[in-house]
């Protein structure tokens, strides 16, 4: 079954989140600061467990052809990039990406001790750590902790979606979320927009020395509760200023007209709006392709290269465009061997692409074998931490260790 997310963040663990914020800050004094043109990673979300061997196609290798009569894609159709390896025929956008040397792809990757299960392999991929959710945070949020400790832009992390994935999981650095910026607007349950409406006033009813009630007085300027209040104020003030960005962004650049590539858009017109966040999350759903594979990945492979051709494009156009790196994942690959019914079962390893202006393009890592499985599965040549530590170390300046727990080997990619 497709999963629709991986995770689920109340609005309650949101308001939660700004509390412990607001406090922190309110300890460390406000060092916000609104940065020109910010470094900015995009983590882009193929949920579904992603057919690699149809993304990136080894049409050199006489096994790949036998093993999937239905599925396989010719050399004559592939938009080649070796005699060994081509993208899928219609990543014609990205393939022109690749030729530029803005694309890096990064093969075989995958991590120890594979699951099969959609949502706790998501686990593993957004913790960072094969432990899943019993890390606290999420590794974005954690990268931001380490990052960003004092900063208090309640825009810092962003989700164009629906439910934030566990990556974004933090109490100090929680993400705005919303499917639309137009439809973007802070609000809480009923208990919530009581406690904000009563921040501050350390219970509205006290006592007189006769016993009568009377309404106690307003928090004084500067006091902590004062200045929580004014946290919680700035979750409401933060939808204003992404529901501007958006409406007033404009490009030349045409996106199809579809969910995904109108996502990709939000995102163009959020970086561009100077709000200073330095983490977006996106998500396309569907990969979960264990019947009919041939026309639903198909598709995919079109609405996935018309969006992310699009904003590729667009970013290019502007100076905070060109400092946003977009990295592409999938919680796991698909079987090597196709089905009965036309399709793939869960498998294990996958490509990653990387992308955008910074980014040293190329092949990295290794393409796993299709003769050496492990139990009809690829075994994974490249630890997807490697790739998180190494944006991490070289477009972040943060050392990998603080946020994954112990070092992997590295990859040259920005």
């Amino acid at each position: 079954m497709q999963p629709t997310q991986a995770s689920r963040l109340s609005r309650r663990d949101t308001l939660a989140g700004m509390c412990a914020l607001g406090v922190a800050t309110w300890l460390q004094g406000d060092k916000r600061t609104s940065p020109v043109a910010p470094r900015t990673l995009l983590i882009v979300q193929l949920a579904g467990g992603n057919d690699g061997l149809s993304m990136v196609v080894p049409h050199g290798d006489d096994g790949y052809h036998s093993v999937r009569p239905n599925l396989r894609h010719s050399a004559e159709t592939v938009l080649a990039l070796d005699d060994y390896r081509g993208l899928h025929p219609a990543l014609k956008r990205l393939r022109e990406v690749y030729a530029s040397g803005s694309l890096a792809l990064v093969e075989g990757v995958g991590y120890p001790n594979p699951i099969r299960s959609h949502f706790q392999s998501f686990d593993v991929w957004h913790a960072g750590d094969p432990r899943g959710r019993s890390v606290p945070e999420g590794w974005v949020g954690r990268f931001a902790d380490a990052a960003f400790p004092a900063d208090t832009n309640p825009n810092l992390i962003v989700h164009v979606g629906g439910t934030p994935p566990y990556s974004l999981h933090s109490a100090s650095h929680p993400p705005a979320a919303f499917v639309t910026p137009a439809g973007y607007r802070w609000a809480g349950d009923k208990d919530e927009q009581e406690a904000y409406a009563n921040a501050g006033m350390e219970g509205a009813i006290s006592k007189d020395r006769e016993g009568k009630e009377k309404a106690k007085s307003q928090p004084t300027e500067g006091s902590s509760l004062d200045f929580l209040r004014k946290v919680l104020s700035d979750g409401q003030a933060s939808s204003g200023a992404i529901r501007r960005a958006a409406a007033r962004y404009q490009t030349p650049v045409a996106y199809p007209d579809e969910a995904f590539a109108t996502t990709m858009r939000h995102v163009a017109a959020l970086v561009n709006g100077g709000l200073g966040t330095r983490v977006f999350s996106a998500e396309l759903g569907g990969f979960d392709t264990h019947t009919d594979q041939k026309n639903r990945h198909d598709q995919l492979m079109r609405r996935l290269d018309g969006a992310l051709g699009a904003l590729l494009e667009d970013l290019q156009r502007t100076e905070a465009g060109k400092q946003v790196v977009v990295m592409v994942f999938s919680e796991f690959g698909r079987r090597v061997k196709e089905n009965g019914s036309r399709g793939t079962d869960h498998g294990v390893a996958a490509p990653m692409f990387v992308m955008g202006a910074p980014v040293k393009g190329g092949l990295y890592g290794k393409h796993p074998s299709l003769t050496d499985l492990d139990d009809g599965d690829l075994s994974h040549t490249t630890d997807f931490r490697s790739v998180y530590g190494s944006l991490l170390e070289s477009w972040f300046g943060v050392p990998h260790e603080r946020v994954l727990g112990k070092r992997f080997e590295l990859i040259d990619l920005v």
